[in-house]
């Protein structure tokens, strides 16, 4: 399968995107007005406060009122008490609605996921796929908590206090607005150069996750083979990328702040030089001066900030350009609008009717097969490696779709029925286990709240695994780590046995169900499936041709096709690929000789 690497986004501010994320904000539209209003308050105080010292000085410092002084003073502390609460409650508002935005759009990946077939996870290593419900979703958290409704409180003070500059002296005002050009070159500056590195940072984040999961999931080969330098130079590489992005993103920052810092300096002088001028002249008030200077320190905060949030968006476009293109890859394997008529009660008649598969373009894995497994009907399949074996199951199972032909449970097209239906006639067992994190009956059972712990032994006792079980700590509350680790590999299979027994599926499915057991351990399965496979329509895919000797058909798969069927003993009898295969696994057997005589 080809690898899909992350498309380099390139606008700043995508608004088709945009709308889609101010979806998720919809529903908690009472708390933004909420925030949104607590913002505009405090950036009305912010305005207040600087005219409040220009009323001081003016009208009461130069005329010597006291009490109009303390008046001021204590309306000052009011509007202060009054910007911090509301700070406060803006804050506090939007980051509780960025966590819900964030829980809602990790719920909304996740449950897309599950439902996706599995040519997408072909396509993706796991570790970008986790970065999408992680790292980006984090990103924009950070959006919808300090940037979207914020900004509008920074365009709100900066207009304000532009007019309130402008009615208080508009020459000095004007005066004061000349360094605006010199901001809008800092700023251009910034936003173009640090655009890159982010965009940068983002993918070699995702890198970075997919490298590890990798590694520390193929730890045991990477240590066997002894690929530990190896493996280190690699991630040297990935990590020092990632850190020189982030190096790059830092100078733009150091750049840009000190910048923005002398451009207001730069402001404040000619305040000081031309205001001053008219304060002397007796034309502006020594108030007006003062609260001149206080608007333009107000004046170039929210500058920088509306140049941050600018970052933020931009990273929050690059990321949900991503999380969309997960959310928006089409669900293939999904529930037909109309269900079909079923037949009362299952009966498991499974019919392959000259099905073709490839799992890329032409590539063809299935040729034009076409084979029928009757109810209670026990069926081999064997071949060389490669033959198409397990693309069978792959198929049956409807986690892919066949390019030609059609598969029928029960005479239904299995494209017309809900993969959650199909599924649940069906038990798996595959040679290599994956057990989840919890306990040994809660692997058993896998959350179906219909198998109760009697259940659940009386599945374990059936398929031999409980002597084992019975000697660990707690039985069957005995705790399982991740991905089975503290388990031996015939005692996960064992418990794999067991859960599809639990289940009591109608068609029960082997893939090399015995390949990592002992040969006494094995001895215990086969009587266990002879008690898992009676009633059921079994199809068993097997390397040893052993365990398929006593079904009552046995197919032999060749270049994706069937090239023979019957009985074991009918197969050696016409002495073709089946009866080659039996000879070069049992050519020094007396049960060869035997047979083949």
């Amino acid at each position: 399968m080809t690898i899909q690497e992350d498309d380099v986004v390139g606008k700043a501010y995508d608004a088709r995107l945009m709308r889609r994320l101010v979806g998720y904000l919809r529903p908690y539209w009472r708390q933004v007005v909420v925030a949104l209003a607590a913002i505009i308050g405090s950036a009305a105080g912010q305005l207040a406060q600087p005219y409040l010292t220009k009323v001081a000085i003016d009208r009461y410092i130069t005329a010597g009122n006291l009490g109009g002084l303390k008046g001021i003073a204590a309306l000052y502390l009011i509007i202060l008490v009054s910007s911090f609460a509301l700070d406060y409650l803006q804050t506090y508002t939007m980051q509780m609605t960025g966590q819900r935005i964030v829980f809602d759009l990790r719920m909304a990946l996740f449950e897309h996921l599950q439902r996706l077939d599995l040519r997408t996870y072909d396509r993706n290593p796991v570790g970008r796929l986790m970065t999408r419900v992680t790292t980006d979703v984090d990103v924009l958290n950070d959006l919808f908590t300090s940037g979207v409704v914020a900004i509008f409180g920074d365009v709100f003070t900066l207009a304000g206090i532009m007019i309130v500059m402008l009615s208080l002296n508009w020459r000095l005002a004007l005066v004061t607005f000349s360094v605006l050009p010199l901001i809008v070159l800092v700023t251009q500056w910034f936003r173009r150069n640090v655009r890159e590195s982010y965009r940068t940072v983002r993918t070699l984040i995702a890198r970075i996750n997919a490298f590890l999961q990798e590694n520390i999931t193929g730890m045991a080969t990477v240590q066997l083979f002894r690929r530990e330098a190896l493996n280190f130079s690699r991630f040297d590489v990935i990590d020092r990328q990632h850190r020189d992005a982030n190096v790059a993103s830092i100078f733009y920052y150091a750049v840009f702040y000190p910048a923005v810092e002398v451009v207001g300096a730069l402001a404040a002088s000619l305040i000081i030089w031309y205001g001053g001028g008219e304060a002397l002249k007796g034309t502006l008030t020594l108030g007006a001066l003062v609260a001149f200077l206080q608007y333009a320190q107000r004046f170039f905060r929210p500058i920088s900030d509306i140049s941050d949030k600018f970052n933020t968006l931009q990273s929050a476009m690059a990321s949900s350009e991503r999380i969309f293109k997960l959310l928006d890859t089409p669900v293939v394997i999904e529930r037909p609008a109309l269900p079909a008529a079923r037949p009362a009660g299952a009966r498991g008649h499974i019919v392959f009717d000259r099905v073709w598969f490839a799992y890329n373009d032409e590539d063809y894995v299935l040729r034009d097969v076409s084979f029928e497994a009757a109810p209670g009907e026990r069926v081999g399949v064997v071949g060389a490696t490669g033959a198409g074996k397990s693309t069978i199951i792959n198929l049956l199972l409807r986690f892919y779709d066949v390019s030609r032909g059609r598969i029928l449970v029960d005479g239904v097209d299995i494209r017309h029925l809900d993969p959650a239906e199909l599924r649940a006639l069906c038990g798996l067992v595959l040679q290599d286990v994956h057990l989840f994190s919890g306990t040994i009956a809660t692997n058993v059972r896998l959350g179906n709240a219909a198998i109760d712990d009697a259940a659940v032994r009386r599945a374990v006792e059936a398929v031999h695994a409980w002597p084992f079980v019975e000697r660990l700590p707690q039985g069957l509350d005995s705790p399982v780590a991740e991905r089975g680790s503290t388990l031996s590999v015939g005692q996960k299979q064992l418990l794999s046995f067991a859960r599809a027994l639990a289940f009591d599926p109608r068609i029960l499915i082997l893939d090399e169900a015995t390949s990592s057991v002992d040969t006494e351990t094995e001895i215990l399965i086969h009587d266990a499936l002879r008690v898992l496979m009676a009633g059921r329509t079994t199809i068993a895919i097997a390397h040893r041709l052993s365990t398929i000797q006593d079904m009552d058909k046995i197919l032999v798969l060749h270049k994706g096709q069937v090239r023979e069927s019957g009985t074991h003993q009918e197969l050696l009898a016409a002495r073709g690929i089946y009866y080659k295969l039996f000879q070069l696994q049992y050519k020094d057997s007396p049960q060869a000789a035997a047979e083949t005589r």
